[in-house]
């Protein structure tokens, strides 16, 4: 059981991982960077490192896309 969860955990990295290397707008791209590391968060779960996830899901999921998209905003469209 717990292979398999691994598994999909591993799969589920490895999906957001290629969405997020083939998106090619900054705000998309900012969106699934930001699922990406909620899948990472998962992951880190599954292994049993719940202090890696947590930083993971503070940093990764809010504050890098968050930044992502204010600089965006900021610079507007070039």
């Amino acid at each position: 059981m717990t292979a398999v969860v691994l598994f999909v955990a591993l799969a589920l990295v490895a999906a957001a991982g290629f969405a997020v290397v083939t998106t090619h707008d900054p705000k998309r791209q900012a969106i699934t960077l930001s699922v990406f590391s909620l899948c990472l968060t998962v992951l880190f779960v599954v292994v049993q490192a719940p202090d890696v996830a947590l930083s993971e899901l503070a940093v990764g999921a809010a504050v890098v896309p968050l930044l992502v998209l204010l600089t965006l905003r900021k610079t507007g469209k070039r």
